[in-house]
């Protein structure tokens, strides 16, 4: 079973579906519906952060969820889940250049999420903030020709970050990015 933290974006069941296609369950619950004493019951195999609106700063169950469970239970962050891993690990994020519905080329690393997939892939961007800095236990794994940081590992622990949006139509191989998130979880 894997838990998706809502971070109350209208994406989030877009993902939600990719993974209950794949014969996985999956449970939904947003911030105020849940604690980390209830993931710690739960048990789940892997967390999923959604997208949401906002800063990082301002997603304190998120955030929470982070520096509890990483190193415990995978984590997969997606746009501002991407960004709150950065944050809870004391990185930046800050302003960028809102893009929203564009799509972008990125380059990445070949491990991790992008496990035998073509060395460049178009991405569909919904953000305004972007990664400023990084902690040295986060590594960049993708980016776009210009530098801003598309994709990010822990060093130590099963967690990975995309700025993107891998269950989008414009986001070319999202769906077997989170396939191997599933089998990354159960290695």
């Amino acid at each position: 079973m894997f838990l998706m933290i809502d971070n109350y974006d209208s994406f989030t069941y877009n993902i939600v579906h990719y993974i209950e296609g794949m014969d996985e369950e999956i449970i939904v619950r947003q911030p105020h519906e849940i604690t980390t004493h209830d993931i710690e019951d739960m048990q789940p195999e892997g967390i999923l952060l959604s997208p949401g609106p906002g800063h990082p700063e301002d997603a304190a169950l998120t955030l929470e969820v982070i520096k509890t469970f990483a190193g415990r239970i995978p984590l997969l962050g997606i746009c501002l889940g991407f960004q709150a891993i950065i944050t809870a690990f004391g990185g930046k994020v800050d302003k960028g250049r809102p893009v929203h519905g564009h799509s972008a080329e990125i380059t990445h690393d070949g491990k991790g999420l992008y496990m035998n997939l073509p060395d460049s892939l178009k991405v569909a961007r919904y953000h305004s903030l972007r990664a400023v800095s990084l902690p040295e236990c986060l590594i960049v794994t993708a980016k776009t020709h210009d530098g801003i940081i598309m994709g990010i590992r822990h060093c130590d622990s099963l967690v990975e970050g995309v700025q993107y949006h891998p269950e989008s139509v414009l986001t070319e191989h999202g769906h077997e990015q989170l396939k191997q998130f599933i089998r990354m979880c159960r290695e």
